[in-house]
């Protein structure tokens, strides 16, 4: 059996893998796990997003906390940088968001954050997993007055509201703007913030029914959005993901503006202000091409770490930086708060916008994208972390390094979660270097199976 906790916490279809009996016994270890140092009586805030499902296991999940003798605080319905940054602003000893993020409205999940924000290292969640399958052994269970009790809050929302616009107290009047909230939780927080900013605000996707979650909307489905930008004449159109920590954008012409870009728009304006710590940007290996020749051309250091939000923060604390982030839109401004976040990314965009007097489509042509093409081959699991102990797969692979030296860029690398290996090519012509991954996939396919 793998891991139980991946990238972003513990992820499955709710109700089949991800059970009321696992949500307990997450409640319960990871209670006991997160407070076992404290000489007081412990309290967690807990969340969730939209999800049918995320008030059966908050229930379950809070019934293990309590049972441990920690108290729990519920939120309800907030994004998961909302639960982060009230975890730390009540000096409460842990946060827990119920979400699966961009998925799909039957998966759910459970990941946690320390007292001060920030979600946990492997080696806690190690522990909290190892407790799971110990039955929880040698840990007394309190009874009578020693039971945590729960606290229901959910005015608690407009404290992050508050937190937003102190954060960057932009004056939106004039500014149009489309914001689709993926039927997600967004569809308050976001919405609240930027209407009481100013701006002219068009919300769509904002009502939230339990099984529309992601469904045909937000970041990963944006065809709708960039239709209405262009039709509504607006001057962004803002893309949310289901627990809203991550922001894609279309501008005006209603083009996509990735992540990637959003880091190049708000890393240079930051450097121009001096504000940008060490004039470094950290970004993942799989940010694209052309933000690496941005970042010389403006004088701006970019430093790669392997894919997931988590190695960009860890890499940010250790060496002190201030931004980074993933083409995908999990941008992190780590002088604002401790995860990635939509709305504040959203925040800084527009404070670019307002302050240069400059069109998305200008701003964002700071950095030129290169055509990427991504083909998943196919391979046993057991093998994929192999595939360069095979001959003709690497021999290929190097001369497909040689063809596009200085003219784009390959990166081969197996799947975290999937059994696959993902064959990523970077260059000037797409026809081409679809043509190439897709040879690529189909001999590494071929060769590993």
């Amino acid at each position: 059996m793998g891991r139980m906790f991946g990238t972003d916490g513990v992820r499955g279809v709710a109700g089949a893998e991800l059970t009321i009996e696992l949500a307990t016994q997450l409640g319960q270890a990871g209670a006991y796990v997160l407070t076992k140092e404290k000489e007081h009586q412990p309290t967690l805030i807990v969340g969730c997003d939209t999800r049918i499902s995320g008030g059966m296991l908050a229930s379950a999940l809070m019934g293990g906390i309590c049972s441990v003798g920690a108290n729990a605080i519920y939120v309800g319905v907030l994004p998961t940088p909302a639960v982060a940054y009230l975890t730390r602003k009540h000096k409460v000893d842990a946060g827990v968001v119920i979400s699966a993020s961009h998925n799909p409205m039957e998966f759910n999940g459970i990941k946690f954050f320390n007292g001060d924000g920030y979600k946990l290292s492997d080696e806690l969640e190690d522990e909290i997993e190892a407790m799971i399958k110990n039955h929880m052994k040698d840990v007394v269970l309190p009874i009578g007055s020693g039971v945590g009790r729960i606290d229901y809050r959910f005015d608690i929302r407009d404290e992050y509201v508050a937190f937003m616009k102190k954060c960057v107290p932009v004056d939106l009047h004039g500014i149009k703007i489309v914001a689709d909230c993926a039927e997600g939780a967004a569809y308050y927080t976001s919405v609240k913030t930027l209407q009481e900013l100013g701006a002219e605000l068009i919300p769509i996707h904002i009502h939230p029914d339990g099984t529309n979650i992601n469904a045909n909307c937000g970041s990963t489905h944006m065809d709708e959005l960039r239709a209405r930008v262009v039709y509504e004449k607006a001057d962004i159109g803002l893309a949310f993901d289901g627990d809203a920590d991550r922001l894609l954008a279309v501008d005006e012409q209603g083009n996509i503006v990735d992540g990637d870009q959003l880091m190049a728009i708000c890393g240079t304006y930051m450097k121009q202000k001096g504000k940008l710590k060490k004039d470094t940007i950290v970004v993942t290996v799989m940010s694209n091409l052309g933000f690496t020749i941005m970042g010389k051309e403006n004088e701006i250091h970019v430093e790669t770490t392997k894919v997931g939000d988590r190695y960009v923060l860890e890499h940010m604390m250790e060496q002190g930086y201030n931004l980074g982030g993933e083409q995908s839109g999990h941008i992190i401004f780590l002088d604002d708060n401790t995860t990635g976040d939509g709305l504040l990314s959203a925040l800084h965009v527009l404070q670019v916008m307002v302050d240069n007097g400059q069109k998305l489509s200008e701003l964002a042509s700071v950095m030129e994208v290169y055509p990427q093409a991504l083909v998943n081959a196919k391979v046993p699991n057991h093998k994929k972390e192999h595939y360069m102990e095979y001959t003709e797969i690497a021999e290929a692979i190097t001369q497909l390094e040689e063809k596009f030296h200085g003219e784009g860029r390959v990166l081969i690398r197996p799947s975290g979660t999937e059994p696959l290996v993902r064959v990523m090519i970077e260059g000037k012509d797409q026809k081409e270097i679809e043509g190439e991954a897709a040879k690529l996939a189909e001999l590494i396919t071929k060769i590993m199976l």
